[in-house]
């Protein structure tokens, strides 16, 4: 037995870089019509507010539906096959919404899209290539990328539909998903034998355990509120850009501005937050903050710099969100039960999406812009008062121990209990079928020696 710890392996290395490749490039392709679908909108047969929100987030809605399905089906057919044709679905999906000359032909590619929710395989797929030791760094890689995503998005597909039009956003989509099959099969190692992960993945047995955790469906809320935001916003915040006199074609500069300056705002709070254990007070903090600028956008008056000033206090409190929330959750999860916690949690952010889509559509076409604002702000402020009862996070991290094959029923049960009696160990879980045990531990109170000497008692006895 032995407590699971090392570096990447050189395989390791490329799998983490080809996955997280593939990850970002299928966001960047799903982010970049965000910012410029609004304002296009009149080029599209049929287009209302409603239906421009529709298209906006209804991928949200294939996705919460398919991604568990696409995970259990790579299960049985492997990794590598259901990926594939995930990213044949959102090519499709691309070239749809290319060609189409009517809102519901975008909405329909937009579906297809979505369609191809293959999230759940990708983050299985990096679990079968990476050891327990290294898999949250490579987690955490994935994270980032998408945030990365996120932000190139919000800069190049303003500037492709300014020079080329709408529809070159779709056709640079339908390049990237041909460029993800291209690094899937390249640069992606090849598949070892197929696996099922605790950290990865939605088990059945933790499902009812999970979802009976109120901290932890606070944590879903938040990021189903989130998502529902943003989307809903961003039917009316490119238009509040041309009223501020910002023209078309300068949106992505503007947006690069205020992503970046939002980014460095952002860091120095994740970092109170993780270090200086402030992770409740800086959660309500954002959300507050988010409260604040969407009322700031709703009542704006045409300033400009008015304008960014809200739109940078939105994605400050945006990314620090983003970036504390899966902290949070992979905190409180049971031992062994963090693939399920975040199963639930990225469908509720799928669903937000859908539903914030629709939300701001059907505001803006009835109330107008400013409407969008002040209905969003108002959801806000009930979520705001559901997480104010919230118990702040334990500081916890996860430990993995490999067991030895001797181990089996008795010593499996007593060497589980010899685990818990250490000073610091919060949760453990020993599953035999994966030859492992996964603890929750509170470093500053973990008795290191104390949980040495049982790995090393175990190894003695195996």
């Amino acid at each position: 037995m032995r407590k699971v710890s090392g570096l990447l392996l050189a395989s390791e290395r490329r799998a983490i870089t080809g996955l997280a490749g593939l990850y970002a490039t299928r966001m960047l392709g799903l982010f970049m019509v965000l910012p410029v679908l609004a304002l296009y909108a009149d080029e599209l047969t049929g287009a209302t507010p409603l239906l421009v929100g529709l298209a906006l987030g209804v991928y949200g809605l294939t996705q919460a539906l398919l991604q568990i399905p696409f995970g259990a089906l790579s299960d049985r057919l492997g990794r590598k096959p259901v990926i594939a044709f995930g990213l044949v679905l959102f090519m499709v999906g691309s070239v749809v919404a290319a060609q189409a000359d009517t809102i519901g032909g975008v909405i329909l590619g937009r579906c297809l899209q979505g369609s191809g929710a293959v999230a759940a395989a990708i983050m299985a797929l990096l679990a079968d290539q990476t050891r327990e030791q290294v898999r949250t760094a490579a987690m955490a890689t994935i994270g980032l990328s998408i945030g990365v995503a996120f932000a190139v998005a919000m800069v190049l597909g303003p500037w492709l539909a300014a020079a080329f039009g709408l529809s070159a956003v779709f056709w640079f989509t339908a390049v990237l998903a041909t460029l993800g099959l291209v690094v899937l099969w390249k640069l992606v190692p090849p598949a070892p034998r197929r696996l099922r992960h605790r950290d990865v993945g939605i088990d059945r047995a933790q499902l009812g355990r999970t979802l009976g955790r109120a901290d932890l469906l606070r944590l879903d809320l938040s990021i189903f509120a989130l998502h529902l935001i943003l989307m809903a916003i961003f039917v009316a915040v490119p238009f509040r850009l041309v009223e501020a006199g910002i023209a078309v074609e300068r949106h992505g500069l503007t947006y690069l501005g205020v992503m970046l300056l939002a980014f460095l705002g952002m860091v120095p709070l994740v970092i109170l937050a993780e270090k200086r254990r402030q992770m409740k007070a800086m959660c309500l903090t954002a959300i507050a903050a988010i409260a604040l600028s969407l009322g700031g956008l709703a009542g704006l008056g045409g300033s400009l710099w008015g304008l960014l000033a809200w739109l940078w206090l939105f994605f400050v409190a945006f990314n620090l969100l983003e970036a504390t929330l899966p902290s949070m959750l992979s905190k409180l999860a049971p031992a062994g039960a963090k693939g399920t916690a975040m199963g639930i949690y990225s469908t509720s952010q799928f669903l937000g999406a859908f539903l914030g889509g629709v939300l701001g559509g059907f505001l803006a076409q009835q109330w107008g812009l400013s409407a969008v604002f002040v209905g969003a702000g108002l959801l806000v402020l009930v979520w705001l008062a559901l997480m104010a009862g919230m118990t702040p996070p334990p500081h916890l991290a996860s430990e993995v121990v490999a067991l030895d094959d001797e181990h089996q029923g008795a010593a499996l049960e007593a060497l589980a209990a010899r685990f818990a009696e250490v000073a610091g160990v919060e949760d453990v879980l020993v599953v035999p079928e994966e030859r492992l045990a996964y603890l929750k531990v509170d470093r500053r109170r973990l008795d290191e020696e104390a949980l040495a000497k049982v790995i090393d008692t175990g190894k003695e006895r195996a």
